[in-house]
């Protein structure tokens, strides 16, 4: 098969409290260097040990110097490159958190700083000496406020691109001696002209201010993972190759939606990138596997279609000789592999996109329910059978029983929870205290039981691939979840017995929510924003 590509990769996301073990990460490089993969980007945030910096990656099971030293050394055994990816300006909150270094606002660093290049300096010298590669991307997406903040009120209102040309060229300046090439996400440096958008559906001249703030040598990564026509990415990389340097692209292996990956989703906007990077002669790309909003789903739940868009990207449309290779490659059949995406599907034939029921219903509060307007009856019966379905293929694979099993729990908690606030609701105001009270003495104390059998599932799931740090965010959640099912059960009880005039939350009529069509699944994976309409904490 004719190679198609100089570099063929992903990016492992290991900044959403999820850090994989060592061996965990060495299973899963094997397993995608036989699919063709042949680059690993590590995304960092503040995961991994810096000389000089002792409050970075602290309590966050960062990966130490040694085991950054032993990474390198195993991808360069099997033939893969292992490129650091880290942040030198936003995505830093979490590092902020030991007030180290100074803030401009929200979690970006404060530009035109000492402290902030002494810091990137560190960083530089310490993964120098751990790397052998001499590529590194030093990330830069997604600054929305840059010198609003701290920077605004020492240097007053200076432009976005301003900002980042100087940034830039400081950063450039630092890792020269380090002898590195430097990669960068674009949408800063389409953002700053193009009305804060980033993706543009017609071919536009980029302003010569912007084409010459981006240093030269200095490698722009173009990032998509939400579009199935191939003539959208044509446009973007138009655009982008009215920058001087050669462009990278980045797609997306859909792991950051909750519990349960989606890989046909994945495929289908890949499939389409992946026509655009031929025909535009694009010779290095990557696909990213983001661990958003806390690390829940499993990158081995991923492997389907990184097989997939693998065998696409070098040539290979024939289904079945993909689907014959994959279980060669994995040892499972294709399909019942894929069948990891089925609990975010509310019909047996759900239309692919990224919508994740099964992460918000999980977690949709009871009583106040305003996700309810999303609720398509009768699904919790499916879950139900899907529940059997990935129970049954978890007793097939040795290996990745675990992956399956913990989305069997998460399908057998559904069976309950995802119409419980529904039911719960149209008895209370249909007065009927009997099915009340059956909802509260069996449904609820089930569910109870159902929440726990999925935390130890899940639980073993992440410390087979993962660290420790980072689980106790979910031992939270989890644990939250079961006491406000007893919480809520123990009130349902109390009006049934007249001993509760009413209970306000039910009370309240559940209006649409965020303009969607009632009855329909949404893309909304946000904890913090799922489990209550209330305030856990104040930001920053």
């Amino acid at each position: 098969m004719a190679k198609k590509y100089d570099s063929l990769g992903v990016m492992i996301d290991f900044s959403r409290n999820g850090v994989m073990t060592l061996d965990s990460l060495k299973r899963f490089l094997t397993t995608i260097r036989k699919m063709g993969y042949n680059t690993v980007f590590l995304y960092m945030e503040d995961t991994y040990e810096v000389e000089g910096e002792p409050y970075f990656g602290y309590m966050r099971s960062r990966y130490s110097i040694e085991e950054m030293k032993e990474i390198d050394e195993f991808c360069a055994s099997i033939g893969m490159e292992a490129i650091p990816c880290i942040q030198t300006l936003a995505h830093m909150r979490t590092f902020f958190k030991w007030d180290a270094v100074p803030v401009d606002c929200d979690d970006i660093l404060l530009a035109d700083n000492e402290r902030t290049y002494q810091l990137i300096e560190n960083m530089f010298k310490t993964l120098s000496s751990c790397f052998r590669s001499k590529r590194i991307h030093i990330g830069m997406d997604e600054a929305h406020l840059l010198g609003k903040g701290r920077y605004y009120h020492e240097h007053g209102h200076v432009p976005a691109n301003e900002i980042i040309k100087k940034h830039l060229e400081r950063i450039c300046e630092i890792a020269k001696p380090y002898g590195y090439d430097l990669l960068l996400w674009s949408d800063m440096f389409i953002r700053i002209w193009n009305q804060d958008a980033y993706y543009i559906n017609e071919v536009k001249k980029v302003p010569d201010e912007i084409i010459k703030s981006l240093p030269e040598g200095v490698l722009p990564v173009y990032w998509d993972y939400y579009h199935d026509k191939e003539e959208t990415y044509d446009i973007m990389f138009k655009i982008h190759k009215q920058f001087p340097a050669e462009t990278w692209f980045a797609g997306g292996i859909w792991s950051w939606a909750g519990f349960a990956p989606l890989n046909e989703y994945s495929i289908r906007t890949m499939s389409a990138a992946m026509k655009s990077c031929r025909a535009n002669k694009i010779k290095n790309i990557f696909f990213t596997m983001w661990g958003d909003d806390g690390m829940e789903c499993s990158h081995f739940s991923q492997l389907p279609a990184l097989h997939y868009i693998a065998e696409y990207a070098r040539g290979n449309y024939d289904e079945e000789k993909i689907k014959t290779k994959f279980k060669r490659i994995v040892g499972i059949d294709y399909d019942d592999f894929m069948k990891c995406d089925i609990p975010n599907y509310l019909t047996e034939n759900s239309p692919v996109g990224h919508e994740c029921p099964s992460k918000y219903m999980l977690y949709s509060d009871p009583f106040l329910g305003f996700l309810d307007y999303t609720v398509s009856e009768g699904a919790g019966q499916l879950y139900g059978q899907y529940k059997k379905e990935l129970a049954e293929i978890a007793k097939r694979t040795r290996k990745y029983g675990y992956v399956f099993n913990t989305l069997a729990e998460l399908c057998n908690v559904l069976e309950l929870k995802y119409e419980l606030g529904t039911k719960t609701r149209a008895a209370y105001k249909a007065k009927d205290k009997a099915e009340l009270e059956r909802l509260a003495k069996e449904d609820y104390t089930e569910l109870e039981k159902r929440v726990k059998a999925f935390h130890r599932a899940f639980e073993k799931q992440w410390y087979i691939d993962n660290k420790p740090s980072g689980f106790e965010v979910h031992d939270g959640r989890l644990g939250a979840l079961v006491q406000r099912l007893a919480s809520c059960k123990k009130r349902l009880i109390a009006y049934t017995e007249g001993k509760l005039d009413k209970i306000d939350e039910l009370e309240c009529e559940i209006l649409p929510f965020l303009n969607g069509k009632k009855g329909e699944a949404i893309t909304y994976t946000c904890y913090g924003r799922i489990a209550t309409a209330n305030q856990f904490t104040h930001s920053l």
